[in-house]
């Protein structure tokens, strides 16, 4: 009979064990998805955290209004210098291209030498100040003016092919000058109006044919 008994009370204590073991493993698991669970929670959270800045959607899943741009000014002063900038080169090209074209002002053919030394040896002389460009083209010393083509072999077109003489002679030591001093550009290019036409030639008065 004790033997029995002793044995229904093992057997009583070892059922109980069973419960209290069953119940520890589901508290264990609960415990595991809980934790889960809260760890996806911090994702999401953090993830619309993330997102929110560039202009997703917050983490509720609301799309966030773009950053207003009303503030923003269309153009920025450097690049409105830039702009300008360009058109002023673009002009100041045509107006280079339009000069070597018509002679009314300096260009790649520019004499340069030739310039300097009729402003320094003829300061103030109304005659030069008529002078546009001088072209060394070849050997033939070219003096353009703003005078019309009616001065042919007028004072000023004369003076100035004297000059252009000297400077060939005295600083060139040319023994053969020749010279051309033109009229402004028109409807027959840039006239002819005084010449000397070799060492030969002294009187700078227009020959015939005018050579252009």
């Amino acid at each position: 009979m004790r033997q029995r008994v002793n044995r229904g009370k093992s057997l009583a204590r070892s059922r109980r064990g069973g419960h209290r073991r069953r119940k520890a493993r589901r508290t264990r698991v609960l415990e595991v998805f809980a934790g889960l669970a809260a760890i996806v929670v911090a994702a999401v959270a953090i993830g619309g955290v993330f997102v929110r800045p560039g202009g997703g959607a917050s983490a509720s899943g609301v799309p966030t209004p773009a950053p207003s741009v009303a503030g923003v000014p269309s153009a920025t002063p450097d690049t409105a210098g830039k702009g300008s900038g360009v058109e002023a080169a673009s002009t100041g090209a045509k107006k280079a291209r339009g000069a070597a074209k018509t002679a009314s002002g300096p260009s790649k053919h520019t004499d340069a030498k030739a310039m300097s030394y009729f402003k320094k040896r003829w300061v103030g002389d109304k005659a030069v100040k008529r002078i546009t460009d001088i072209r060394t083209i070849g050997k033939y010393l070219r003096i353009y003016t703003n005078l019309p083509e009616s001065a042919h072999n007028s004072r000023s077109a004369i003076d100035l092919c004297k000059r252009g003489l000297e400077y060939l002679v005295q600083e060139v030591g040319d023994e053969h000058p020749v010279v051309f001093v033109q009229a402004e550009f028109g409807q027959n290019g840039n006239p002819v109006l005084a010449n000397i036409l070799g060492g030969g030639d002294d009187s700078c008065r227009l020959t015939h044919p005018a050579p252009n």
